[in-house]
């Protein structure tokens, strides 16, 4: 039986919030018109960024060791563009693309692997393959060799994880299937003398998706599959749904043997799956537990499946939801994948186009479903960020949620609180690294755009988080505290007083528009201070005026988030990306 669920019938967790208009019709998220629209933003907007130099490896420095001191981490002192925003993170090591092998550039997905040995290693996607890197002991990226992309022109999009020892490639590039690559042979690489792998050494590859297009790789690490989905027809500019078998859905590839491997069907029912995480079920729901379950993004709804037969083009779907705002249903994951109660949910569309919420702010924000009843999952709250980005993908390790928010970076939530409150009022930051400092001082902290962090793997047994982003390269950085932010000691001394006081008309709020600029660098020079400060915040137990005005901001509202302007009318796909034929 398939349950669908609209947002108008989710009850309390709606109360101020009503369901509005996607980023199309029905149809047009069938057809493909939604996704064609997006991905030409985001080629457009990465088409300008190159020719304003920004991906050019070549502005990018490797940097080492920086500490989170005062909220930035100042990898060059005096360098705004390599100062980074964070709380409780420290960086340990920074490499461009170029210095991790790549001509292209461009990140996209990455993942992590541990040898047998405890050895810690990543598999990076770059425009131009795939590069392989170890991260040492100290928290060094140490690159050591590539697999170039399959077809003969690369790709924006490239999609990895790994089973076991074996990583597995997807890429939007036509002709390029999926690629399957022992990792194991990285082990005894020298990294002096990194090594170029050609196709000869994969493992396997697989070739029979439609054009040889997918957008996304899914794995199954207990039972040993793979997923290919969003794998399209058409041809480089032209992206078909229609008429194909799978429409765009789950293809399962059977990997027992990744040299010969094999699809025993696909799941189509619900039409283009954007990515899923499918995982053996244990959780409440008695009627579903031990059968393997796919919780599908499916562009306007959270579609879950029951794929436990995955033989013959049969759809086994056991609800289907929206929620209220929802523009384009990207990617999430389940609060615990041992007891399956909640999922967390990004919209990569809602913080640009939505009318209601908090994403009318521009604030990334992650939505939160009860899953208890997998045929009547609930709509329960949100969490929205602090400053502006638009969320991409997030993954829990050990109860945290770590995200990668475009210029946001990564964010680290703490999310235990949602199995006693699920509405996300109790969530919070445990830390963040921004890594892309760029637009902090634009309104709001950040922009909406396709820009900075595409992917992270946390799952590390030595702490080490890999951040990879489109521009720059690959950091490794680490958590030096979980701890929630608490409320700062507010000392009314003269500093404090002079930055809110009542009896001066308008100074709160000049204050706090202070505040709000200042805090967004790291600052030195009195001479920015307005006078009124200078005046009372004079040095004081060794603490210069610049240290005094900053702890004294803390104690300042925070400057409200204005909405973002919203139109009625969309725009036409940019034309990077040719017209339709």
């Amino acid at each position: 039986m398939v349950r669908i669920n609209s947002a108008a019938l989710l009850g309390s967790a709606m109360i101020g919030l009503s369901s509005a208009a996607g980023a199309g019709t029905k149809a047009e998220y069938a057809s493909g018109e939604v996704h064609h629209r997006i991905m030409g933003i985001k080629m457009a907007q990465w088409e300008a960024e190159s020719e304003a130099g920004l991906m050019d490896s070549a502005r990018y420095p490797e940097l080492g060791y920086t500490p989170c001191v005062d909220g930035f981490a100042a990898a060059i002192p005096g360098d705004v563009n390599n100062t980074f925003r964070c709380r409780n993170i420290d960086l340990y090591h920074f490499l461009s693309h170029e210095q991790l092998g790549s001509w292209g550039g461009r990140g996209s997905s990455s993942w992590g692997w541990t040898s047998a040995d405890g050895r810690e290693f990543v598999a990076i996607g770059q425009y131009d393959g795939t590069a392989f890197a170890e991260i040492s002991k100290e928290g060094k990226l140490v690159y050591l060799g590539r697999l170039p992309q399959y077809d003969s022109i690369g790709s924006n999009w490239r999609e990895i994880r790994i089973v076991g020892d074996i990583v597995v490639i997807g890429s939007e590039a036509i002709k390029h299937g999926v690629q399957f690559f022992d990792m194991k042979k990285v082990l005894d690489l020298d990294p002096a003398n990194p090594k170029n792998f050609t196709q000869a050494d994969l493992t396997g590859h697989w070739d029979e998706l439609p054009v040889g297009r997918t957008h996304n790789i899914v794995v199954n690490h207990e039972l040993n599959y793979a997923i290919a989905c969003g794998s399209v027809g058409g041809n480089a500019t032209i992206r078909v749904r229609d008429e194909l078998p799978c429409r765009g859905g789950l293809i399962f590839l059977d990997i027992s043997d990744p040299t010969n491997v094999t699809s025993p069907g696909c799941a189509a029912g619900d039409g283009y799956v954007h990515d899923a995480e499918c995982l053996v079920y244990r959780g409440p729901d008695a009627r579903y537990y031990g059968r393997d379950i796919c919780y599908g993004y499916n562009e306007d709804t959270l579609t879950i499946y029951d794929v436990t037969d995955k033989n013959g083009n049969v759809t086994n779907i056991i609800s289907i939801s929206d929620y209220p705002g929802a523009q384009y249903v990207h990617q999430g994951v389940v609060n615990n994948e041992t007891w399956q109660e909640y999922l967390f949910l990004d919209d990569e569309f809602d913080e640009r186009d939505a009318k209601v919420g908090p994403m009318t702010q521009g604030l990334p924000t992650t939505h939160i479903f009860d899953i208890r009843d997998l045929e009547n999952p609930v709509y329960t709250g949100y969490y929205a960020g602090k400053t502006r980005s638009i969320d991409h993908n997030q993954y829990i390790v050990g109860g945290y949620l770590y995200q990668s928010n475009y210029g946001n970076g990564l964010n680290v939530l703490d999310v235990s609180s949602v199995t006693k409150d699920p509405t996300g009022a109790g969530i919070c930051e445990a830390g963040f690294f921004d890594i892309y400092p760029e637009d902090d001082e634009e309104e709001g902290g950040g922009k909406v755009q396709f820009a900075g962090s595409w992917s992270s793997y946390a799952n590390f047994k030595s702490g080490f988080v890999f951040v990879h982003t489109i521009e720059r390269g690959s950091f490794v950085v680490k958590m030096t505290s979980k701890e929630c932010p608490k409320a700062p000691v507010c000392n009314a001394d003269n500093c404090l007083r002079a930055l809110r006081a009542n009896s001066v008309p308008g100074r709160l709020e000049e204050s706090v528009e202070f505040c709000g600029n200042f805090t967004t660098r790291q600052r030195t020079e009195e001479s920015l201070l307005p006078e009124y400060a200078s005046k009372a915040c004079v040095e004081n137990n060794n603490k210069k005026p610049v240290e005094r005005v900053s702890s004294a901001c803390a104690c300042i509202p925070t400057p409200v988030v204005p909405e973002l302007p919203r139109t009625t009318t969309r725009p036409p796909v940019p034309t990077v990306l040719p017209p339709k034929a």
